[in-house]
């Protein structure tokens, strides 16, 4: 194998042929592997996910969808793990049972082990499997009272980062996603007509500034004046996102239904059941588009993120026949709209 120093001094179009010839092998190999995962008898765990909400949206559940249509995985055999509600909301169509995270343990006990988690790993995506995955999964196993396999995440961050470090364009996330509109339960409550939803929060692309927090300010007013709005900022958060929002963005009558085991799925349904979505851009960003409500994002600090994941959700919806469910606001200088 080459040193680090031995691949700098090769032309850059020579690199990138040898990260695609790469890529391609370590597919092959993980494909031979999904396969004989397949070709097992029993139940199979997808997860435990805990990581990004965006993560989660745009590329594991769409390779999940791939994984069980590929190689013919009945729903009935599949099981997922998330936590705060996804998996209720968000994976119906993958598989007929579901576990959350956060039933095995109090919140801050997650939190803590999900922080050591990331830390060992020295990022948040599961780019291994770590302790906290294995308690998880022991505790699966205990439940269903037999022998699972498991597809943990490891797996899609191995076979999608190609695209991520910008060795392989777009289709090559494309040929092992499938992509379709998620469709969360109604809640059980009754929401007024053509509302708003709402999520302001910081983070490294809409930084905690006065100017930040003055824009919030204005937008939810604005939006107020023209009808019901309903925040997303539920007060039992599973992450470091801290909500902006003003008071008048009201729950409307709807917190009794929170938990942390429910956080992500009545967000979800409210969502879903929006006129709008209009927030931060990030990774939950993607939430409303997927459920077919037209979104619009903000952000101030264009390098902070990765338009690599951006180009991917506007390809998505635009194969849809649906482009304008999604629009990207960079927020002018001093916050004014």
């Amino acid at each position: 194998m080459l040193s680090v120093t031995a691949r700098r001094l090769l032309p850059p179009a020579v690199r990138r042929a040898a990260a695609r010839v790469v890529a391609a092998r370590r597919a092959s190999a993980i494909e031979r592997q999904l396969a004989a995962l397949a070709a097992l008898d029993g139940p199979i765990v997808a997860g435990p996910w805990l990581g990004e909400v965006g993560f989660e949206l745009l590329y594991w559940i769409p390779f999940l969808r791939w994984f069980t249509d590929r190689y013919r995985v009945s729903r009935d055999r599949m099981i997922v793990v998330s936590r705060g509600g996804s998996a209720a909301a968000w994976y119906g169509s993958v598989a007929g049972r579901s576990h959350d995270a956060l039933d095995f343990m109090p919140l801050d006990e997650f939190k803590r082990k999900n922080a050591d988690r990331s830390g060992q790993l020295g990022e948040q995506k599961q780019i291994a499997e770590t302790a906290l995955d294995e308690e998880i999964v022991a505790f699966i196993r205990q439940l269903e009272g037999h022998q699972v396999s498991v597809l943990h995440p490891s797996v899609m961050y191995r076979l999608f980062a190609p695209y991520w470090w910008g060795h392989q364009p777009l289709e090559w996330v494309r040929q092992y996603a499938r992509f379709s509109l998620l469709a969360p339960p109604a809640l059980p409550v009754a929401l007024p007509a053509d509302y708003t939803a709402v999520k302001f929060y910081f983070n490294d692309c809409f930084r905690d500034t006065p100017d930040n927090r003055a824009f919030v300010d204005q937008v939810v007013r604005q939006l107020s004046e023209e009808g019901p709005v309903i925040s997303l900022s539920t007060g039992v958060s599973v992450d470091d996102h801290n909500p902006c929002e003003p008071d008048i963005a009201a729950m409307q009558g709807i917190r009794h239904l929170l938990s942390p085991q429910s956080n992500l799925l009545v967000q979800s349904g409210i969502v879903a059941g929006a006129q709008r979505f209009v927030g931060t851009y990030g990774g939950f960003a993607y939430l409303a588009p997927l459920c077919g409500v037209p979104a619009v994002s903000y952000y101030t600090d264009p390098g902070t993120f990765s338009m690599r994941h951006l180009d991917l959700i506007r390809d998505v919806l635009t194969s849809g026949g649906r482009p304008d469910l999604l629009t990207v606001v960079e927020v002018p200088q001093g916050g004014r709209l």
